[in-house]
């Protein structure tokens, strides 16, 4: 008699690995939920590839998409972009050589208001 075979074992998909990355840094459930939903409209905005077959030319679509496109304010897209370095470089363990010349969005400056005292 032969001894039963091991249950097939699969790696987790993608999003499941990014939430268990999340929740052993210990970030918040909020985080979490936004990062997901991040990751997952950047991987449909590129016709359902996976990241790990996209790059800097895709983040750099995606976020001046975000910009451009659908008019996101700049801590919106910074957001964005902390979801896409999270998964590249926490949960796909990828070196990024090229994140240093994406182009990120810089809140305007204020300009101080001045009153006139009489």
């Amino acid at each position: 008699m032969s001894s039963p075979t091991p249950p097939y074992t699969k790696s987790p998909k993608l999003l499941d690995r990014v939430r268990q990355t999340l929740r052993a840094n210990r970030y918040s459930p909020r985080t979490e939920a936004v990062y997901i939903e991040w990751i997952k409209r950047y991987i449909r905005f590129h016709g359902v590839r996976h990241p790990r077959e996209m790059g800097a030319e895709e983040v750099k679509a995606f976020l001046s998409h975000l910009v451009i496109k659908m008019n996101v304010a700049t801590s919106t897209q910074n957001q964005a972009f902390s979801a896409l370095l999270f998964l590249y470089q926490q949960v796909l363990k990828q070196k990024l050589p090229w994140i240093d010349d994406i182009v990120r969005a810089n809140r305007p400056k204020k300009v101080p208001v001045v009153s006139l005292a009489a």
